[in-house]
């Protein structure tokens, strides 16, 4: 071993850049982080060969003060925090003061800037090993001009993990997008060898910030979602999150931000995964652009260099306020959600229900509370419980006529009325719209299941004390976590005791869990609590059993069913939560319009 020196400032530079600069895009979101805490409205990025060759970005902020700009490119150099109190309550996208200084030694870097009080803007660069600063005048407006050409050139071996042109600017597109997203009052170009690639302009207005959400997301993640807009308990929650039928193969349409940093933590990836449980399709990834805000303090920012991970002060409070939001949302979705803007103003369930009365088919003998009543009492009679739309009305037992349409759109319900039954599978419906075509028992299955989760609810959690209690081995870690979540646990129906260091014994579980492998499910529990405070396993074991009671208890394939029976259960559906999905994530219910039947014919070609 040689003997203990400091280090050159460049070398410690390039040290810092191993953690801050991986390539062109991590320059770019430095950069822009920097711009818009400057308060800029206006931020215009070139590239050339991907980044590689230059990166510059030009704002119209607030820029830097001619002394300040030697310290500009100085490690832990920073206008944003001054006090371990600012640390604690981080504000700002950018902090920790290494950013130009990391980039400076890994690239030929020159800033330009100039401030609202000066008549002149000033140009710094850095040469020679300790880097040091060289200030000279120059012509630029107010705000700030950073120029980075030939990254790497000194670093060779970093330079071979760099991938292709075109690979490059794409990760440099999805920062862009990124923080197009999350600061809508900042109008934000992107040029790339010369080529104009986005312009995406200040959105001031709830229809500008969508259609900025449309350029990034496609103009049918918009057409396919429910608008979030919640605050409770020092937190808010806003943006959009996709339907359920508006799935991805993969999770690349997911944006999440705090307090306007994008971010990812496991505690809000499980939280939004769980508000999808029963209604996404297994494999399938939802598609969201959430915003949440809360006080600075709550969340710790310093974390990692890159700042893409934070740490919640309180994540179980945090896991249950998203879920709880997120699954409410979905579960208020309605099939009139579905369908047009304007048809859906145009329905009025006082107009259905009026022309119900008045038609051939009077609904009144089907009762959503009858059905609820059957679903209370599962434990006991499932047979009763499961009763089918067969017994729904005697008095149509012989009646084949076809409903009489009402002569106005905004009398028809969102499913329509009921023309015909196919193949004994699929009920075939006319509504303003056009053809609305249903799979019957995917529909009945969701209404059923909706019905026994509300019984379920509403009865509380049965429990069944174990005659033998079960000794489990644990880690001391889990034993301790049982131990200090005692109460918690209870409340899910599980009534744990401590036997020693790393014993623990189960003496009682949930009724209808009763013949599950309650030592695993406890386990689960145990590590879903160790990660994010809290857990729902309990009650996703139990909806996954009432959700195959509801399967097989719902109307079968090649079940004749009345024209007022199909009537009965679109008006159903048009009641229940998520009844635009099955148990399974399935749709229940498509819709071809008239202009998709007339293209179908050729017709108006």
């Amino acid at each position: 071993m040689s003997r203990i020196q400091l280090l050159s400032q460049r070398l410690t530079n390039q040290i810092a850049a191993g953690e801050v600069v991986e390539r062109p895009a991590s320059v770019v979101k430095e950069l822009l982080e920097n711009s818009l805490d400057a308060g800029s409205d206006r931020i215009d990025i070139e590239l050339e060969q991907g980044g590689v060759k230059l990166i510059r970005i030009r704002d119209n902020g607030q820029g830097i003060d001619k002394d300040d700009l030697p310290l500009a490119l100085s490690r832990h150099a920073t206008s944003k925090i001054i006090e371990l109190e600012d640390l604690e309550r981080v504000a700002s996208l950018g902090f920790r003061g290494e950013a130009l200084a990391s980039i400076a030694s890994v690239s030929r870097l020159a800033l330009i800037s100039r401030t609202p009080e000066a008549s002149e803007a000033w140009k710094v660069e850095t040469e020679g090993i300790d880097m040091d600063s060289k200030i000279t005048p120059a012509a630029h407006p107010v705000g700030t001009n950073v120029e980075v050409r030939d990254l790497f050139f000194n670093t060779p071996a970093r330079r071979k993990f760099l991938r292709t042109e075109q690979t490059e600017f794409k990760r440099v597109n999805d920062i862009v997008k990124q923080l197009a997203l999350s600061h809508f009052n900042t109008t934000l170009s992107l040029q790339h060898n010369q080529k104009q690639i986005h312009k995406f302009e200040k959105a001031s207005t709830l229809s500008e910030q969508q259609r900025r959400v449309s350029q990034i997301c496609g103009p049918a993640f918009i057409e396919n979602s429910v608008s979030i807009d919640i605050e409770q308990n020092g937190m808010k929650l806003w943006g959009w999150v996709s339907l359920p039928t508006f799935s991805r193969s993969q999770a690349d349409m997911q944006y999440f931000y705090v307090n306007g940093r994008t971010i990812r933590d496991k505690v809000v990836t499980h939280a939004i995964k769980q508000a999808y449980r029963d209604v996404l399709f297994h494999g399938r990834h939802p598609a969201f652009v959430l915003f949440l805000e809360l006080d600075p303090a709550d969340v710790d920012v310093n974390v990692h260099p890159t700042k893409h991970e934070v740490r919640f002060r309180d994540s179980r409070q945090l896991h249950n306020f998203l879920f709880s939001v997120l699954h409410k949302a979905l579960a208020a979705v309605r099939p009139e959600d579905h369908l047009q803007e304007t048809y859906a103003e145009n329905y009025s369930p006082q107009a259905v229900e009026a022309n119900s009365s008045q038609s051939a088919i009077n609904f009144s003998n089907y009762s959503n509370q009858e059905s609820s009543d059957r679903g209370r009492s599962f434990a006991n009679q499932i047979e009763n419980q499961l009763a089918s739309y067969k017994t729904l009305n005697d008095s149509f037992e012989n009646s084949s006529e076809l409903p009489v349409l009402p002569e106005t759109d905004g009398d028809i319900p969102p499913l329509g009325f009921a023309i015909a039954q196919l193949h004994g599978i699929f009920i075939l419906a006319q509504n303003a719209s056009g053809l609305v075509i249903v799979d019957m028992h995917a529909a009945h299955e969701r209404i059923t299941y909706e019905h026994m989760k509300t019984a379920s609810s509403e009865e509380g959690i049965k429990v069944q004390p174990l005659l033998v209690p079960i000794s489990i081995a644990v880690s001391e870690k889990e034993a301790d976590l049982a131990e200090e979540h005692n109460a918690y646990l209870q409340k899910l129906g599980m009534e744990i005791e401590r036997l020693g260091p790393e014993s623990i014994s189960l003496r009682q579980v949930p009724t209808i869990l009763a013949n599950a492998n309650v030592e695993q499910l406890l386990r689960d529990v145990l590590s879903d609590i160790s990660d994010q405070g809290t857990s729902d396993r309990l009650e996703a074991h139990r909806d996954e059993i009432l959700s195959t009671m509801a399967c097989h208890g719902s109307v079968r394939a090649n079940r004749q069913l009345t024209i007022p029976e199909m009537n009965a259960l679109l008006r159903d559906m048009e009641h229940t939560e998520r009844s635009g999905q099955c148990n399974h994530g399935r749709p229940t219910w498509v819709q071809q319009n008239l202009s998709e039947l007339d293209k179908l014919f050729l017709r108006g070609q």
